[in-house]
């Protein structure tokens, strides 16, 4: 891979969907992108930007390049003083502001293969504070082979490696091969969909959240991307909504109107409540 095909190919990704593959990273990007060539018979990628660019299968080619050029790796109950801090403060806020209408929306952006979603629906059952609610876990991904994974939401022991050893039983039904199955009343809260995170045309199809949890996803964009990203996410929120980021993830720098809450565990950040009618 030449510097120029490099160029080429990371604007053109950057372009897709806001992953900004750094210049250090170029061996890397064409170790994983080869296997891409070889399976649609090129010997180079001047060829394969061509191909993105102007063949007519060029948006699945696009999708399967992505999936290749990110990672995926996740787990149940991860960063477990921020759930602790979910839990334990956000959830009777939220069951006493929502209490009226008896509804429940949270969003897993940038889900991978469906653990965090499942965990929060996990959250939410166990603190027994929403039965008989309409809840729905919303995950989305960029990539749909993940998200058949997740819709599966069969596991190895890797993903529930911290995984508390009392909740196994009961929201896993085991499997062969060392396996489990997320059980059904767990299933039933969450619903899993494609969504490219900066194609802003696929969100008139999201609803207003409550709260939405993007955790390790935004260290893959750059400053633009990461505003652009924000703003989705602040239009998409209810007003008092919350967000959740990863823990190397902070919106210093980045304009955001986001207030930020200090938990006893950990920090959120809030979309700021709607000033009353007449003030001003």
């Amino acid at each position: 891979m030449t510097a120029e095909e490099f160029r080429l190919l990371r604007d053109h990704v950057y372009s897709h969907c806001g992953i900004l593959v750094r210049d250090d990273m170029k061996f890397v990007m064409e170790r994983r992108l080869w296997p891409r060539l070889e399976a649609l018979g090129m010997s180079d990628f001047s060829a394969y930007h061509r191909y993105l660019r102007y063949d007519a299968q060029r948006r699945a080619e696009l999708e399967a390049a992505v999936e290749v050029l990110t990672t995926h790796e996740t787990y149940f109950f991860r960063e477990m003083a921020q759930l602790n801090a979910f839990s334990e403060e956000l959830l009777p806020l939220l069951q006493q502001r929502n209490g009226g209408m008896r509804r429940l929306r949270i969003w897993s952006a940038g889900c991978s293969t469906g653990e965090e979603a499942y965990t929060i629906a996990m959250l939410l059952r166990d603190s027994r504070r929403f039965e008989g609610w309409d809840v729905e876990v919303y995950g989305t991904d960029i990539s749909r082979r993940v998200l058949t994974t997740a819709r599966r939401a069969e596991y190895g022991p890797s993903s529930l490696r911290t995984t508390p050893p009392e909740l196994v039983p009961r929201f896993f039904e085991p499997l062969a091969g060392n396996k489990v199955r997320v059980r059904d009343e767990v299933r039933a809260w969450v619903s899993f969909g494609h969504l490219n995170l900066l194609d802003e045309e696929s969100y008139q199809l999201v609803p207003r959240m409550d709260v939405i949890f993007c955790r390790n996803v935004m260290i893959y964009f750059d400053l633009p991307a990461r505003r652009r990203l924000l703003r989705i996410f602040n239009e998409r929120l209810v007003p008092g909504g919350y967000l959740m980021l990863g823990h190397s993830e902070n919106l210093l720098n980045l304009g955001a109107d986001f207030e930020l809450v200090h938990l006893r565990g950990d920090l959120a950040y809030r979309r700021p409540m709607l000033p009353p009618k007449g003030s001003g």
